[in-house]
């Protein structure tokens, strides 16, 4: 990404024009791959001038006539520090990386993970690669997976792929492919091979660190389609999710709200542990032991944000869900 000082004059095409939105315009006509968020950034931290005055806000609309300044700094280092933690790595280009995580690893630096994070572990496996993605040098995350999900992960290395993949994940592929597949056991067995479930989804009211599904006027529009596996009895089963939305927790909570909880999840499903004691040993103590939900992101495919290539990418079932299905098999 090119840094420096860069002018842009306000004609007849851009009067009446959104300041952050010109900037945006110009930025992509001089191939300097700044993103809207990045722009906003640098305009709130007093890098853009409206004549002789530091703009205040994206809002603002020049009149016919001003040279707008925009400074653009060199990327500071990333608050995160490098740490060498492995990881598979499925593709990697110069824009971005597609990695196969293992469950148990928390995706970026939070309360209670300040390290130890996949974010660590791309600073290291990207080492100077990294472009000033929002100003300093770290990985684009898109999307997440939950720390105890294990499966398929994209991260932007550039802020083109940044600003590509981030656009196509907002609005859910609708704008361009994306396909977004998981593996999931959950308890018992719906009525049906195949669905769909529909449900608002927000914070639960009651504890703000859980999702719950709310009234539409309080929550995000959320849906998962599914369609069933494999049948484990009446005990479980095992399915496919595609999903249309990409909210937090919004499978382990749709499964939840129609009485289906992922096996093993602690959080939405804990009350279903007692399902295990109808096993017979020793895969009763296997499913005893699943200490994480059973998720697994096993398709993910896009449009490639800069060379436009449609990619796909799968994978298989980690060693612990196969030894899941082996303990319910033998039910």
């Amino acid at each position: 990404m090119s840094t420096g000082l860069f002018h842009v004059s306000i004609d007849q095409g851009r009067e009446g024009q959104r300041l952050d939105r010109i900037l945006a315009d110009a930025a992509e006509a001089a191939g300097l791959n700044l993103s809207r968020t990045r722009l906003q950034r640098l305009i709130a931290d007093g890098h853009v001038r409206v004549g002789d005055v530091v703009a205040r806000s994206g809002s603002e609309k020049p009149p016919l006539g001003t040279i707008l300044s925009l400074n653009v700094p060199e990327p500071t280092p990333a608050l995160p520090q490098a740490q060498v933690i492995p990881f598979d790595v499925v593709f990697e280009d110069g824009h971005l990386l597609v990695l196969d995580k293992p469950a148990g690893l928390v995706v970026h630096p939070s309360a209670g993970h300040a390290d130890g994070t996949l974010v660590n572990a791309l600073i290291a496996h990207c080492g100077d690669t990294l472009s000033g993605i929002g100003g300093v040098k770290r990985p684009g995350i898109v999307h997440r997976l939950d720390k105890d999900t294990s499966g398929l992960l994209v991260v932007a290395k550039s802020d083109a792929a940044h600003a590509g993949l981030a656009a196509l994940f907002a609005d859910h592929g609708r704008s361009g492919s994306l396909v977004r597949e998981y593996q999931a056991f959950i308890w018992g067995v719906p009525d049906r091979t195949n669905g769909m479930i529909d449900l608002p989804l927000g914070r639960d009211p009651h504890n703000r660190l859980k999702v719950a599904v709310v009234p539409e006027d309080r929550g995000r529009h959320a849906v998962t389609h599914w369609r069933r596996e494999a049948r484990f009895g009446d005990l479980a089963c095992r399915i496919q999710c595609r999903l249309e939305t990409g909210r937090t927790h919004q499978i382990r909570v749709h499964f939840a709200a129609i009485g289906h909880p992922l096996v093993g999840d602690a959080v939405y499903g804990a009350g279903f542990r007692t399902k295990a004691e109808r096993l017979c040993s020793p895969g009763r103590d296997t499913v005893l032991a699943f200490r994480r939900q059973a998720l697994h992101a096993s398709t993910l495919g896009f449009t490639h944000p800069v060379t436009e290539e449609e990619l796909m990418f799968r994978s298989d079932m980690p060693t612990d869900l196969e030894a899941l299905a082996t303990a319910f098999r033998g039910a």
